[in-house]
């Protein structure tokens, strides 16, 4: 293989990773880890595959995962709880000062 072919490829895969990372729930620990994980490993192995070649990849993959991991788990964020579903509770007080009953 040459050289333009490894870069085009690990370049693919790198897209291929983050758009398929992107696609999870940001409230759940679980999701966020395996996302962060994806996207790590993708930009781990673009960036090991162009400065050190195929083990460099599989280093930077490696590394990249477990970084991207860890930081996917600890920054989820708490899901909000609202018990009106995001409604303002004086609503209907609110239409009636507005119609004048």
């Amino acid at each position: 293989m040459n050289s333009y072919f490894k870069r085009c490829a690990v370049i693919g895969a790198t897209i291929a990773m983050a758009a398929l990372g992107g696609c999870t729930d940001p409230y759940s620990s679980g999701q966020r880890t395996v996302g962060g994980g994806l996207i790590g490993a993708g930009a781990g192995a673009a960036i090991g595959g162009l400065a050190g070649g195929g083990s460099g990849a599989a280093i930077g993959a490696l590394t990249g995962g477990a970084v991207g991991a860890g930081t996917g788990y600890v920054t989820t964020p708490e899901r909000e709880t609202r018990g009106n579903y995001g409604y303002d509770q004086r609503e209907p007080e609110r239409r009636r000062n507005y119609n004048g009953y």
